[in-house]
């Protein structure tokens, strides 16, 4: 899952797969974690073993370094 994010309408994109449901939800719940320590929380899709976040600081209405460094531990939860 080395994809990289996209960027769209001010937003930092992307979507992981997963085999099931099961993982899908474990893998939002250790995202949640991130997102609390950090007090920056995406905007988050599931749909069954698909997860899709949305990244962009609401304050400023854009993409910053605090949705970066997100990104990046977001990342580092999968590899």
């Amino acid at each position: 899952m080395s994809k990289k994010w996209s960027t769209n309408t001010g937003k930092l994109i992307k979507t992981f797969d997963f085999s099931n449901f099961k993982e899908a939800l474990k893998f939002i719940n250790q995202v949640g974690e991130v997102s609390e320590r950090l007090n920056h929380h995406p905007k988050i899709i599931n749909v069954y073993n698909k997860v899709s976040f949305e990244l962009w600081t609401h304050d400023k209405n854009s993409i910053t370094e605090l949705d970066h460094k997100l990104a990046n531990e977001i990342d580092k939860l999968i590899n």
